[in-house]
Order: C-alpha cells, then structure tokens, then sequence
C-alpha cells in the first residue's frame, strides 16, 4: 500500500489496489516460506544484509531490524540457477560470487561503504553461453514490511527517471520506519549492452510501488522481433546499481530536497568520472564576435539598426535574443578591457522593442511579420529580457537601466495577474490565455517565479525599494509544495535557486536557503550523470548534462550557458552554510559544461553527426554559432537549428574562466569559480576555490603572444607542490584540490 499523501505527478507509486506483479508475488511467498538459500552475508553499518538465492533469482535482502529491508534482485535467470561459487573479494569488495546457470556465468560484486551516509554498491556482468536475445528482465527492487512483505511496505516516490536522464529512483519506506533510498544506476557502465541489443535507458529506473529501480531496456518484442543478441564468451555488465540510505523519512520538501542533493552527491563520488578537456573560449569568442560581425546569416536590419537572428538565417529578431547576445558581450568586453562596437550597434535597437502604451518591452519588434502573433509571449520570455537588462544596469549601463525600469512595473503587474503562477503562454494586450499547461505534465510554467523573484531583486539592488523585495518574496512562496515538478525550463531554475539564496542574505530568513536545495534538487533531478555511447553520442561528452525543458529530449546550449552564470551568483552567495553536495554537485556541473558545450558548435562535430534537416534555418560549419541542440541517445545534432541567440556562450565562459595577470606573460585559466585571488608578491598569487570536497580542479597557465612561459610552481596551502599533468609550449595543466587556497608563483 502507499501513504495516503498524493504523489507527484510523475511519481511512480500506485494504490496496490491496482495490481501487483507476477514478481512481486513470487518474492512474497518464497520469503514467507522461507525457502531462500543463505549465500552469504555482510553489514552495513546498522543495516544486516544476506544473499539468497532463490527459484530463478539471487537475492541481496537489507534489512533493518524490526523496521523493514530492501530485496535487491542481483540475478534473474530463467531455468534456476545450477550453482553459487564464492569468490575471493577484491580490495574494497565485501562479497565477489559466481552464479552458473543456462544462460551462462553472472559474476556479482557488493562493495559497502559507511564513511558518512550508507551506501551499498551492486555490480552484475554476465558471460552469455550463446548468442543471447534478451526479451525480458525483471526490475530488482523491492521495499519490505517488517514481516518481509513487499505488498505490505508503505512509502512515497519522489522522483524517478526522467527520459535518458540519471537513472534513478528516490523514495522513503514509512511503516515501517526504514528512512529514504536514493537507487542510482550507473548507466555509464551499461554501454556495451545499449549498443548490443540496440537499446537505450528510456524511463528504465523507476516502477509501480513497490515493484521499483531498474527495468533493464530490451527490443521490442512482436511476430518478428529484432535480433540482437548479447555476443557469447563476452562478459557484458547487466547493471551496476549505487543505493543510498539514510535514517528517518523526510519531513517536508525541503528537508526532501536538501537529503536528494546530499543523497545524490553520495552516489556521485562513487563513479569513475570522465575526464575533460581544456577548451579555448577565448579564442572561440573572438571567432563569435567576427561571424556575428560579418556573416549576413547573423543579422537583420530593422528601422536603421541591426539585430540578431534568432537562428542561422532564420526567424524575426525578438528582445530575448538581442539580450542573449548584448549581455554576454558586456562581460567579454569587461574582461578583455575594450569595448566591443557591434554590443552599442545592437544596443541602439533595444528601444524598438519597448511599447510605450503597456510601459514594458514585448518579444517581437513593431514590423513583424503575419505570421507571428505578436502580442503572445512566453511566460519566462517576459522576464529574461528584463533580467539581462537588470545584469546592465548594475554593472552601470544608463540605456539598460532606463528600459529595465520602464518596464519592470509590467513584469509586476502580470505576476500578480496569475497569482505566481504563470501558464506556457499568453497575449501580453490583456493576459488572456493561448495555451495554460504543457501537455507532458499539465503543468505550466511552474519555475518562472524563480526568475521572476531574480529580476525583482535586481530591481531591488539598483533602487533599495521594499516593494520589490516583497515581490521576490511572493513569488518563491508561492512555488511551495511543487516539490520535483518544479523544472520546467532547467536555467529558470537554476536562477530560482539563485533567488532564494539572495534572499536568504537578504533577510536571513532560512527557509529560502533551505528553499534552494528545491529548486536544486529538481535541476539536477534532469539531469544526465552518466556517459553515453549510444550512436553519435560517441563523439561528444554529454555528462551531468541538463534537459533544457522537463519533457525534452536533448541538451540546450542556452540553458547550458545560462545556468552556469546562475550558478556561479549562487556560489558567491553562498558561506559555510551551504550542504557541501550541493557546493559539489553546482562545481562539478559547470567544470563538465566548459566541456561539453564545446560540441555544440558544429565544427566541432563529424558531419555525419549534424542532422540533415533543420526545424529552424539550416547548419553552416564555417560559422561560429552553437546548435540548439545535444542528444543523450546520439541523435544527429541541430535537428532544432543553430542557435545564433546562443553565441554568448563563448563569452559567459571566457569571461569567467579566464583569468588575466598585470604584466605577467600568461592568462590563468581554471574549470572552477576564483572565488578570491590576491597578488601577494609581484611574481606570486593567492586563489581560493570552493568546489567539492575531495575533487579536483583544472588549473591552466596559458602562454599570450609568442612570449615564453616562465617556469611556474604550485602549491597546496599546506605547501605541497603540484606537478603539472601537461607541460608545452604554450600551457602547462595542473589539477589541484577544488576546495581551499592554491598558490602560484612565477620566475
């Protein structure tokens, strides 16, 4: 049964009065027959833990005494198995066994760790004894009641799979008292059979309660099904299944939230993490700049002044673009130190978007074509503008403050319209609405406060007015209770988390710290820890990887992007406060984006990659411009268009990763946030990180001009020298801790 709270939409839990499985209740009775065969055993800090074997399955059965267990199907083998051989464990391994049966040698492998949170890790391969076609396996999780009873166990679903995201399920077992279960499947680690079978992890962690984790992907089956076998003689991992637990059951959605993040980050620094690459985003940008200078594909002139393409060649110009690409250069122009004139070309053309008669920009330009309707307008559409034009203003652009507070009254004035609850879209004459809610969930646009509550506290920064501080306050209450079906465009709530921890500082109330780790736990609920090698996914890295909509199928370079620069406000907003997971897990997605990102731009990809047809323009390699769009299952790329509103990119990365030195021969680059640095002596630098604990940072010096490098040396606060991993010409590589002080020093 299920408590009697509502689950998510998206939750995987039922009512048993709905069914339960053949499977679930072959487990019920071998367990109340007692006729399960003790293999082994092992413990796992208060938690004891055996393995059975039973008909056709071998068991791993977590039991906490007198208060509930998990059954975790290690092996499903049609025709019983014929033998269980202990193995000799390796290093860090509690158990290593071998299990015989018709279909050929499973080797099972538990490891335990209890450092801080528990966590048990289940690794399976199997050796086929034929070419073997998989029809069916079973899911291999299962909550039990006191009395060892799958139908009597009573919980709540929080989160499973979304997609080809994470491959996970997050729950609490209440009665009994067992506490939460976070079950990561390490979806890296199952390659070769997505590629054997021709397969993919589509939704294959979760179930129906309490039938629950993973369904492992098989053809699908007709009169003729496919035929792709599992190659005989080669051992192929089946799963490798990371499951944290913890005591006690969460007792509202954000201490829910805050245990998924701390949870999550357990399950994270288990894996064997991909390497990345340096990338030149300062080159790229330069590169950005001149195509977007020169290409007749990138822009458009409308009453004297340029503006930007939506997409290569493609769509009328709108206000979001412009201020996708205007804010991104005012930061690279910043950095470098010289202005950039096609930034104050495009800046000369903001005013024709503002419609004096509604005191606020709109999204299209007054000319705009027939076949646009120009009065509707995306809910976050409203906004982003808006919290770019805020960005400038702070920083002490005139032009973009006047236009902000001409237009931040409206922005008001419709929040209060949808009580903070915003649909998909709707006329910005007088709200009317086209369309309310998505159709993949029923639910609008539900992260929108968190933008909102961005803009108010710019607002808020540039005038000291109360008024906006309120607002912002509003809208972030207003979102309690939407638990994980907050995302709904993944940089909306990235920014949403930024929100609540700027009104923490603020007003020190601690429910909007405590908020954040909502906005977070959703974030990264979407996204992809896991390194795919499905089709041409084996190009390019897609890891911790973020959908750009809650029920898209690929990654976006603009969500990319602009979640990493929300990341990094909610970073230097942070103190000691902050759970370290969540300090981790922010560290690691923008290290891995700098990454990533770098194959979004077509050049960067074979051609036989790029998708053929194009919903918006069409692909041009020789330009500089990002495509829309990533595909964890190795879709061609750019199946949306290139994006030419994403080509600020570029300049978001350099501009924060890229460091210049006074009079030194060299920039400094590093895949972490400088959250201080300070000159010590004229040839020797202080920098302080605050990634994850017990992770790692790139840290790059890079040769200007033709200049030759000094010799550099690095070291630890407490003195110990880094070595460099890369030692050229033109940079030297040095991977040093992602958290506390790093010195540098030159001759």
């Amino acid at each position: 049964m299920t408590s009697s709270s509502p689950p998510p939409a998206d939750s995987p839990v039922s009512d048993l009065s709905e069914g339960v499985s053949p499977l679930v209740l072959a487990l019920r009775a071998e367990l109340s027959a007692g006729s399960l065969l003790t293999e082994g055993t092992f413990a796992l800090g208060d938690f004891t833990g055996e393995v059975s074997k039973g008909r056709d399955s071998l068991w791993a059965i977590v039991r906490r005494p007198g208060r509930g267990g998990l059954a975790i199907r290690l092996v499903f083998a049609p025709g019983g198995i014929d033998r269980v051989k202990r193995l000799r464990p390796k290093p860090g391994e509690a158990l290593r066994l071998s299990i015989n049966s018709a279909v050929g040698r499973h080797v099972a492998v538990l490891k335990m760790d209890s450092l801080d949170l528990h966590r048990l890790r289940v690794t399976i391969t199997l050796r086929p004894t034929a070419p073997l076609l998989v029809p069916f396996l079973p899911r291999d999780l299962y909550p039990l009641d006191a009395d060892d009873d799958p139908t009597g166990a009573v919980g709540r679903v929080e989160a499973g799979q979304r997609g080809l995201n994470s491959g996970l399920v997050y729950f609490h077992l209440d009665k009994p008292a067992f506490g939460s279960v976070l079950y990561f499947q390490n979806l890296t680690a199952l390659n070769d059979y997505y590629r054997a079978t021709n397969t993919k992890p589509d939704g294959a962690i979760g179930g129906e309660w309490p039938e629950l984790g993973y369904l492992p992907p098989t053809p699908p089956q007709s009169g003729t099904p496919p035929t792709d076998p599992l190659p005989p003689g080669k051992p192929v991992t089946l799963s490798d299944a990371i499951l944290i637990l913890r005591d006690a059951c969460p007792q509202d959605e954000r201490e829910s939230a805050r245990r998924f993040v701390q949870m999550l980050g357990a399950a994270y620094t288990a894996l064997d993490l991909p390497p990345t690459e340096y990338r030149d985003w300062v080159g790229r940008s330069d590169r950005t700049i001149r195509d977007l200078k020169s290409s007749p594909k990138a822009t458009i002139s409308h009453y004297g002044h340029p503006y930007a393409h939506p997409y290569t060649d493609a769509e009328y110009p709108d206000s979001m673009v412009q201020m996708a690409l205007i804010a991104p250069m005012h930061d690279f122009a910043r950095w470098r130190g010289e202005p950039i004139p096609l930034q104050a070309e495009f800046e000369k053309g903001l005013e024709r978007f503002y419609d004096e008669k509604l005191g606020t920009i709109r999204r299209y330009l007054p000319n705009v074509g027939e076949d646009k309707d120009a009065d509707a307008v995306d809910s976050w559409y409203l906004y982003h503008p808006l919290m770019n034009l805020g960005r400038l203003a702070i920083a002490g652009n005139a032009r973009a403050r006047d236009l902000f507070e001409r237009s931040v009254d409206f922005g008001i004035k419709a929040a209060r319209h949808f009580n903070y609850e915003w649909p998909i879209q709707y006329k910005v004459t007088d709200f009317s609405v086209i369309t309310e809610v998505a159709g993949a969930d029923q639910r609008g646009q539900t992260d929108v406060g968190g933008m909102y509550a961005w803009v108010m506290l710019q607002a808020y920064e540039l005038t000291s007015e109360q008024r906006f501080l309120l607002e912002a306050r509003a809208a972030i209450d207003a979102a309690e209770g939407v638990r994980f079906n907050l995302n709904y465009q993944a940089n909306l709530t990235a920014w949403g988390a930024a929100a609540c921890l700027r009104l923490w500082r603020i007003t020190n109330v601690e429910r909007y710290r405590l908020q954040s780790y909502v906005y977070l736990a959703s974030f990264f609920h979407n996204s992809a820890i896991w390194e795919s090698e499905i089709g041409h996914a084996a190009h390019y890295t897609n890891f911790l990887g973020v959908t750009c909509l809650q029920d898209a199928p690929y990654m976006a370079i603009y969500e990319c992007f602009d979640s990493f620069a929300a990341f990094e406000c909610y970073l230097r907003d942070s103190g000691p406060e902050l759970e370290p997971a969540a300090r981790m897990l922010i560290s690691e997605y923008c290290k891995y984006a700098l990454d990533r990102a770098w194959f979004y731009y077509p050049d960067a990809l074979p051609a036989e990659a790029l998708a053929e047809k194009n919903r918006n323009g069409h692909i041009d390699r020789a330009l500089s411009f990002p495509l829309e769009d990533l595909y964890v299952d190795g879709q061609p790329a750019g199946q949306v268009g290139q994006e030419i509103y994403g080509a600020g990119a570029a300049m978001i990365y350099a501009s924060r990763t890229s460091h210049l030195v006074e009079d030194a021969p060299f920039r400094l680059f590093c895949d972490h946030f400088i959250m201080t640095s300070e000159r010590t002596t004229d040839r020797t630098i202080s920098i302080r990180l605050a990634g994850g604990e017990n992770c790692s940072a790139r840290l790059s010096v890079i040769r200007l001009g033709r200049a030759k490098l000094p010799d550099v040396t690095v070291k630890t606060i407490g003195g110990d020298i880094v070595r460099a991993h890369r030692h050229a010409n033109d940079r030297l590589d040095f991977f040093v801790p992602a958290s506390g002080r790093i010195v540098l020093s030159w001759r």
